[in-house]
């Protein structure tokens, strides 16, 4: 893969974490609201959208796999951050929801 296309699946995955990252701080903000139930349909979409980014990375990694020379650039690194924050921060908001969860009120 040349970095051309390198670059257009790190972009795809940087689109990918950004609305999943966006999807996941919203459902923080109706859990602390108490609207538990939209929170946990918005974690279900940033599920979903994580996946869409896990699968533009999995075509990339497969092909380097398979022995194809992959170039990679600065904004397939930039992706890959992005992903793994976006990830790290989905396991950090269900937490939290729980947390909030069992306060059993909403938080000011």
């Amino acid at each position: 893969m040349n970095k051309q296309e390198v670059s257009m699946i790190g972009f795809e995955i940087v689109a990918y974490a950004g609305e999943a990252r966006s999807q996941l701080l919203d459902a923080l903000n109706e859990a602390k609201n108490g609207e538990f139930e939209q929170a946990e349909m918005l974690i279900e979409k940033a599920s979903k959208t994580l996946s869409e980014a896990h699968q533009s990375q999995t075509q990339m990694l497969s092909k380097e796999a398979n022995g194809e020379e992959v170039d990679l650039g600065f904004i397939m690194v930039h992706g890959q951050d992005h992903l793994m924050t976006a990830l790290l921060l989905k396991d950090l908001v269900k937490h939290i929801i729980e947390l909030y969860k069992k306060g059993g009120a909403k938080v000011e």
